[in-house]
């Protein structure tokens, strides 16, 4: 089985429904899981990219954005590799 590479627009607006301050952390969270269940992997084996983790927390923690495009790479062994999609 080869590589299987992907590009996802991740909704992220239920994220305005936990606190204020919270909002960029559970953001991070909610990529990880859609990019888990979608390629069928553990969230364990999900591994985010530096660039979306700084484009989640850009404007803050009470302030991320409502969706984001992600480029996402399942290997082989299981493991994902997420990037921040070009535009």
């Amino acid at each position: 089985m080869a590589d299987i590479e992907r590009i996802y627009t991740i909704p992220l607006s239920d994220a305005r429904k936990v606190p204020r301050w919270k909002r960029a952390e559970c953001a991070v969270r909610k990529v990880r899981a859609y990019l888990g269940k979608h390629l069928k992997t553990d969230l364990d084996e999900v591994k985010i990219d530096k660039t979306i983790n700084e484009k989640l927390w850009e404007r803050g923690s009470m302030k991320p954005p409502l969706k984001l495009r992600v480029r996402a790479v399942k290997f082989e062994a299981g493991g994902v590799q997420a990037e921040l999609a070009p535009e």
